[in-house]
């Protein structure tokens, strides 16, 4: 079976923040030494076989997304973990760094009925794609979130329709969302339009309290260990916050799928017969030109943004291709929200103020208006009329920004492949 195994490593708490030029250098040690491993012997000498590493460098640390074939999620998270530390260890520039987790994040939905169903009838299927076809039955795989499963195995249908138990699961779900909201580590109240709410960290022991920076301000990253938010100003912030959260992890997932679906067919988006969660959603005249390398680019570029979104790190979008998967991932939490009767008024104009703060004000209409003159006729632009124009989705606004190294145009500063 497939698994996704997210590795979080960081720095000693004594150790300076990575510059822009030493996360370049983290990042490349970091994939040269996961490029090396091609399969793990994990417990009671079960193989696991490796099929790829993504790597996103913060100035504390990284995150890594191990792609593995493994027996049991069990075996997958120990045998990531532990080449993980190998990998910090063999490397003398990294050899102090800490692996803080080695795990699999299932959507809460398959969490939820993986406990329920155990390893009984009801166990969802091994394979991911048809377990989320599962989730989304009926459902446009463009549009719509993978359902969240509240009433459990066996629950009487009737029962579930009943106004009184979709209310129970309604604020089931809100508060699952709910706890999640503190994972959003660079934002708080200000971010989702409440200023005159009262924005404070809990400190770590031993720290004296102080007031968390706004959304933007060098001071924000770094906070200590162990500190937190002691919320949003607001339940309708909270819940906006959580479900960002939420989204992350099913864009992220999701976007990976797309790129195995281009890779598998040698395909562009506007060419391809399978079905497509959200590279489909980008604009349609530029379809000729996302190709799998453009996929990869475009996924990692989700990553580091989601990254910096929860690690305290975040100040500004670095470029238009994080414009547009900011927009994907707002559309993510509100299609979760809206599915099952969440996005009420209030949470809708918290996730508006939240787009406000952190969108660069770039006109993402006009790359999705079919009457330009590429693809006026409402079919694709050729590629060589759009290469320019993609070329230039993944250059930093400004050169205080921060484009992954993978990601970045070649331009400003990518390799071009190898031969």
């Amino acid at each position: 079976m497939s698994y996704v195994v997210t590795v979080e490593a960081r720095l000693p708490d004594d150790a300076d923040e990575l510059d822009a030029l030493q996360q370049v250098g983290a990042s490349a040690l970091l994939e040269q030494g996961f490029d090396a491993v091609e399969g793990i012997e994990g417990p009671d000498g079960i193989e696991v076989d490796v099929l790829e590493a993504l790597v996103a460098v913060h100035p504390r640390g990284a995150v890594v997304k191990v792609f593995v074939h493994a027996p049991t999620l069990e075996t997958a998270e120990d045998a990531v973990g532990s080449v993980a530390a190998e990998v910090l260890e063999r490397s003398e520039l990294l050899a102090d760094w800490l692996v803080e987790s080695s795990e699999v994040r299932l959507p809460l939905d398959l969490t939820r009925e993986s406990l329920e169903a155990a390893d009984g009838p009801d166990a969802p299927p091994s394979d991911l794609r048809v377990r989320r076809a599962r989730h989304t039955a009926g459902a446009d795989p463009a549009g719509s979130a993978p359902s969240l499963d509240l009433t459990g195995p066996g629950s009487d249908p009737a029962a579930a329709a009943d106004g009184d138990d979709d209310d129970r699961d309604r604020a089931d779900l809100d508060a699952q969302l709910r706890a999640l909201a503190p994972r959003l580590a660079s934002f708080g109240a200000r971010s989702f339009g409440e200023p005159g709410s009262a924005e404070r960290e809990i400190p770590a022991p031993g720290s004296g309290e102080r007031e968390i920076p706004a959304p933007g301000s060098p001071d924000r990253a770094g906070l200590p260990d162990g500190g937190r938010r002691v919320g949003f100003g607001s339940p309708a912030a909270e819940l906006a916050a959580g479900a960002l959260v939420y989204a992350s992890e099913v864009l992220i997932d999701e976007l990976y799928d797309d790129v195995r679906t281009l890779a598998d067919e040698e395909t562009t988006v506007a060419e391809c017969r399978a079905e497509l969660w959200h590279l489909a959603r980008l604009p349609s005249r530029f379809g000729l030109a996302y190709d799998e390398l453009f996929a990869r680019r475009f996924l990692v570029t989700a990553i580091a943004l989601t990254t910096r979104f929860t690690d305290g790190s975040f100040r500004r979008l670095g470029c238009l291709a994080e414009e547009l998967a900011l927009n994907l991932l707002l559309q993510q939490a509100r299609s979760t929200l809206d599915l099952y009767g969440l996005l009420g008024e209030e949470v809708a104009e918290s996730l508006d103020r939240f787009a406000h703060e952190v969108s660069e004000d770039m006109d993402l209409a006009s790359l999705y208006d079919d009457e330009e003159e590429d693809g006026a006729d409402g079919h694709p632009a050729a590629p060589g009329a759009t290469a320019s124009v993609i070329g230039t989705w993944f250059t930093p606004f400004d050169a205080e920004r921060y484009v992954h190294p993978y990601a970045v145009d070649e331009e400003a500063g990518r390799l071009g492949p190898q031969d």
